[in-house]
């Protein structure tokens, strides 16, 4: 994106309204590699450069958190080579990405059943996680090994085992006791999802956290999503009104 075509864009954004977490299925990319006659592969590494490009903006408008459906729970239903091919991409990509990540004062989080993950993938994320604990400009959910359903369950089951034990009365389980037991405990629900790709559904992801969030669909495929991209759907969520049920007067 050119700089003017930046600055025209920048200049759009309302700073007094920018949502808090927003939220990005990155689909798209085996079929921008196949468009190339490449394989799948080629079309997932080259996907870092737009996450490179989220970053960068999420952190320029001030927003809070951003999460990144990275790998979903069926995800791992791929081809083996595809999947081994993800996870070390994946490893590798968070071991260049740290000190950029360090860098922007980005705190790193992972978010999913991580006990499927390779050790090696498992070990370089909860590295990242540890190491960026104390920075506070940009909060990073990677969702991996992550569905929204089995997030539910497993706060469930938290709960039932709390109930069991006496620590928590059923009678004052409610949407909080809820929301402190999912994997986004400590984030703000989402207030913007993205998905590109041209599809137009959830997949599993962030069932729960979207409840009340704007949904922006965009034809462009993962690897072209550029700051522009981002920056247009940030645009569109300002148009937008946000009643959460209520009528306006």
């Amino acid at each position: 994106m050119s700089a003017t075509v930046h600055n025209t864009l920048i200049d759009k954004i309302d700073y007094s309204n920018i949502p808090n977490h927003v939220a990005i299925i990155m689909d798209g990319n085996g079929r921008w590699a196949r468009k190339l006659n490449k394989e799948r592969f080629f079309g997932h590494n080259t996907g870092i450069n737009s996450v490179r490009e989220s970053l960068d903006i999420s952190v320029e408008l001030g927003i809070e958190t951003l999460t990144l459906y990275t790998f979903s729970i069926e995800n791992w239903n791929r081809p083996k080579n595809e999947v081994n091919a993800l996870m070390s991409l994946l490893s590798n990509t968070i071991e260049k990405e740290l000190p950029n990540i360090q860098e922007n004062n980005i705190k790193l989080n992972v978010i999913g059943n991580l006990d499927l993950l390779p050790k090696n993938t498992r070990d370089k994320l909860l590295n990242g996680v540890e190491k960026t604990n104390n920075n506070n400009d940009l909060n990073l959910n990677l969702a991996v090994s992550y569905g929204a359903k089995q997030e539910i369950i497993r706060a469930t089951k938290l709960i039932s085992n709390k109930v069991k034990k006496n620590i928590i009365s059923q009678e004052n389980i409610d949407e909080n006791t809820i929301n402190d037991h999912l994997y986004t405990c400590n984030s703000k629900n989402v207030d913007l999802l993205i998905r590109t790709g041209g599809e137009f559904r959830l997949s599993n992801f962030l069932l729960w956290q979207i409840s009340y969030a704007e949904l922006n669909f965009q034809d462009v495929l993962w690897p072209d999503f550029k700051k522009e991209h981002f920056l247009k759907a940030i645009i569109d969520y300002q148009k937008r009104t946000r009643r959460f049920g209520k009528v306006k007067l």
